[in-house]
């Protein structure tokens, strides 16, 4: 009778061992998943070869930041870019899309959309996982021994650029300048970076590559990540006279409809109705509440951030549940009252908030404003955007065409 009861005991105890095994093997795998590597015609080589990471035990909140180009995105990156305890990273898909785009054979196809958010949504687990050699898949030429200079933007990121992931001669504890930073820090060690990544709480990321805050679905519901979306949205108008100064040749068009007062026959209109539909779609989802997005989503227009910043700062750390700390309210106060001048650079973030958020208004002409308008006018209504009736009414800064709106959080 004894040996039977050492026996179950033994039986037990080794089950208990191969559970645990099982359960240590999945936890530790990267989450990361290569499908989408298959599809997209690239090698599976970093699948199996990258170090593995334990499951999102620690809950880290990962943020993410949907936007449009010209939105005030990289502003807004900013203000998690400034807090001590959050790693950063400004526009990483635009290697998946730098890689991807040249192998389309068919244009903006369904086939090819699907297959770039596919990519995309793979590397977002992956990096929200610290897991920064998988970046690799998609950066020309490939990183030898997992050192790189070509991180796009990698300036932006004060994590990127200090110690110890930056060990420029004479840096100490600075974190140096954008431009400094590229010329001064050298070869980015991926592996120094993913240390430095789980070093910290939180983890955020800007992207402008994401159309709609449906494509990120699969990542909201992930129970392996802890994903909120602050969606920021603009004045369709002020992207438009944004995208027009910055990107004259693109925009060439539109700037000539301006100086010429006669609009072009061959103007491509979807350069505007593209981002109206995708704001339109998107917000239409996150207004409605789905149960998928409770407590993961926050809509954040630009012009009340930038009349007052600081109160819609607070108010999207509060949503995320992240202490504000004195870096980023220093950084607010040092970078939206400066001078004009100082931010011409296009992705720039010192700016007198306020008046650049009008400005659009002085840029584009009455015809081309009634235009948008008429292009547009569902996402106006929507996000509380009014009509200029008249040239008078569009050149009077007295006369806001920002409704008061108070977008909450849903939670």
């Amino acid at each position: 009778m004894q040996c039977s009861w050492k026996a179950v005991l033994l039986l037990a105890l080794a089950s208990i061992a191969i559970q645990y095994t099982a359960i240590r093997t999945f936890t530790a795998k990267s989450f990361h998943t290569c499908p989408g590597l298959a599809e997209a015609g690239l090698a599976e080589r970093l699948c199996e070869e990258g170090p593995t990471f334990a499951y999102n035990l620690s809950r880290k909140t990962h943020i993410l930041i949907l936007a449009t180009t010209r939105s005030g995105s990289s502003f807004v990156g900013q203000l998690f870019n400034q807090h001590l305890d959050v790693f950063y990273l400004f526009e990483p898909l635009y290697h998946v899309q730098n890689t991807l785009i040249p192998r389309f054979t068919q244009g903006k196809s369904p086939a090819d959309r699907r297959v770039m958010l596919g990519a995309s949504r793979d590397l977002l687990r992956s990096l929200y996982d610290c897991d920064l050699y998988f970046l690799e898949n998609y950066i020309k030429p490939p990183p030898v021994n997992h050192t790189t200079d070509r991180i796009f933007r990698r300036g932006a990121s004060r994590v990127l650029c200090s110690r110890p992931v930056c060990d420029a001669p004479g840096s100490g504890d600075l974190v140096l300048e954008e431009g400094d930073c590229v010329r001064r820090c050298g070869l980015l060690n991926l592996t120094v970076a993913a240390e430095a990544c789980r070093e910290r709480s939180h983890v955020a990321i800007k992207t402008v590559r994401v159309p709609e805050v449906n494509d990120l679905r699969a990542l909201v519901e992930d129970p392996r990540l802890n994903l909120k979306v602050i969606q920021l949205v603009r004045d369709p108008r002020g992207i438009l006279a944004s995208r027009s100064e910055t990107f004259r040749d693109t925009y060439r068009l539109w700037r000539l409809w301006y100086g010429t007062g006669r609009k072009p026959y061959n103007l491509d209109a979807t350069q505007l109705t593209t981002v109206c539909e995708d704001f339109s779609n998107s917000v239409s989802t996150g207004l409605t509440r789905p149960p998928w997005l409770k407590g993961k989503y926050m809509l954040v227009r630009y012009e009340d951030l930038a009349r007052n910043p600081m109160k819609k700062t607070e108010e999207m750390y509060g949503f995320l549940g992240i202490p504000l700390d004195s870096h980023v309210a220093r950084w607010i106060q040092n970078n939206t009252r400066g001078d004009p001048a100082l931010g011409k650079h296009k992705y720039g973030t010192v700016r007198n908030s306020a008046a650049t958020a009008e400005k659009w208004r002085f840029r584009l002409s009455y015809d081309i404003v009634a235009f948008a308008q008429n292009a547009c006018q569902r996402v106006l209504a929507q996000l509380g955007y009014k009509m200029a009736s008249s040239e008078e009414e569009l050149k009077n800064p007295a006369i806001s065409l920002v409704e008061e709106r108070d977008f909450r959080p849903f939670s």
